[in-house]
């Protein structure tokens, strides 16, 4: 166990070294950042993401001092509270988001963010080049070779300190006259109890830590972007032709969930619009085909659930076909490929609407869910639409833009807890809150400016966890 001890002293002067090369780097910036603000800002400086490009944020806070950097960045709604020029333009370019308050970090944590915004390549190599421009390996801010290097280095160390402590043992018995003393073999000291405890300890730990960090990402896949069975555009629905995000998913509004539109809300507007600006007939026949409308007769199909996989084809094939005939009636060559356009639309729509559990067309869209918070979370829609009247963008980001909806937010719980900080409630006209007497004198002498989710109780752990 003495040398146990010697391997430990050994790693822990290692990796103080190691790290402690970074202070006062950006490398130690960029170990911040990642943990702070990658969530929210995108970590190549140049492009807008939940919040603004980074790129010289020095040079746009340079009329003022520097500690109101540092306040800006500690607590964002306060400066702004207290009016403060540049916190105010920042506010008008990004309200409603909310940036989140980083009381904990200090002056130097923050000269060592500005460092990394300032340089955030310092140490990432390049890898590829194409279309003018250099692509750059995504630095992780962990040296792993170093540290899988050391780990081995370790490992054989111990090994031979063993090895020279068992002769040492052996000797010193033999010259105390014990003349059964036996070395103690490689495999002796690799199964003693002292090793095998260790190695069973370093499981646990291994074991714990990772699951832990895996716990604590679940459901917090920011940027999650999976692939739907239909190619619905939220920019041209919600985009291009205005239509409200409740008038799809109008659970929000009235329910914990927003719900998944069923396909008679779609058949709403697409028993009409019949071919897509984008795909043609490709994914509406998907529509029709999961419901079973018949978009060249304009009614629904009878005992539609009874029909063969052939019988539904053949619905959908001639629909696709008439379709592509009318479209391209004066090109020859393109006439000559309806029976391939028709066999690779069909093959398209039976791939998207079945799978190993449905076998058949027929039947609900299995969208894919994108936002999926963890079981032991409360999370409640209407309390935030309807009550809260905060919009989907809050936490949606700009849906009206997104081609693919993907997950914007990263929905973790200190991302939570600060948007409840900082959103004040709305008191007016609201019998719910006739019971906060103080509050609304304290209003009414100006001694308050506002009343946030926090100061009624939204901080509270059986609020989302109960």
């Amino acid at each position: 166990m003495r040398s146990l001890k010697y391997i430990f002293s050994f790693a822990v002067i290692l990796l103080t070294l190691n790290l402690g090369m970074a202070q006062g780097d950006p490398a130690l910036g960029d170990a911040i950042f990642g943990a702070q603000c990658a969530t929210c800002h995108a970590k190549n400086m140049k492009t807008d993401a939940t919040g603004p490009a980074l790129g010289g944020v020095e040079e746009r806070w340079a009329d003022y001092p520097r500690e109101d950097l540092y306040a800006w960045i500690r607590n964002s709604q306060k400066m702004i509270a207290d009016g403060h020029p540049r916190a105010l333009e920042l506010w008008n370019d990004w309200k409603p988001t909310v940036m989140n308050s980083f009381t904990s970090l200090t002056d130097d944590d923050m000269e060592n963010i500005l460092a990394y915004i300032a340089n955030p390549d310092y140490n990432a190599p390049v890898v590829a080049e194409g279309d003018g421009v250099v692509a750059q390996e995504e630095d992780t801010g962990l040296n792993k070779p170093l540290f899988i290097a050391l780990f081995v280095i370790l490992a054989l160390l111990a090994v031979v300190l063993s090895r020279i402590i068992s002769n040492l043992n052996y000797l010193a018995e033999v010259k105390d006259g014990n003349t059964k003393a036996q070395r103690r073999t490689l495999v002796d000291v690799l199964t003693s109890r002292g090793v095998i405890g260790f190695v069973i300890f370093a499981l646990v730990v291994l074991g714990g830590y990772t699951t832990v960090n895996n716990a604590i990402e679940l459901g917090r896949q920011q940027g999650y972007e999976p692939e739907q069975p239909i190619k619905f555009s939220h920019e041209t629905h919600a985009g291009l032709h205005k239509i409200e995000c409740q008038y799809c998913h109008d659970g929000a509004r009235r329910s914990k969930h927003s719900v998944i539109p069923g396909t008679n809300t779609c058949m709403n507007c697409h028993r009409a619009i019949k071919v897509g600006s984008k795909h043609g007939t490709q994914e509406l026949t998907k529509i029709y085909a999961s419901i079973g409308y018949d978009p060249s007769s304009d009614k629904y199909i009878e005992n539609y659930d009874e029909l063969s996989q052939e019988e539904v084809k053949a619905i959908y094939t001639t629909w696709i076909g008439d379709n592509y005939v009318k479209e391209k009636k004066d090109d020859p060559k393109a006439l000559a490929k309806v029976e391939d356009v028709q066999e690779e639309q069909w093959d398209n729509i039976f791939n998207s609407l079945t799978n190993d559990i449905k076998p058949k067309v027929q039947g609900p869209i299995e969208w894919i869910r994108i936002h999926n918070m963890p079981d032991h979370v409360y999370f409640n829609h209407a309390q935030h639409v309807t009550v809260g009247k905060q919009e989907c963008q809050t936490c949606h980001g700009p849906v009206e833009e997104m081609e693919v909806v993907y997950q914007y937010s990263p929905l973790s719980m200190g991302w939570c807890i600060n948007c409840h900080r900082q959103t004040q409630v709305d008191f007016g006209g609201n019998d719910y809150y006739k019971s906060y007497e103080t509050y609304h004198k304290e209003l009414e002498k100006g001694d308050r400016e506002g009343v946030t989710v926090e100061d009624v109780g939204g901080l509270g752990c059986q609020k989302c966890h109960y």
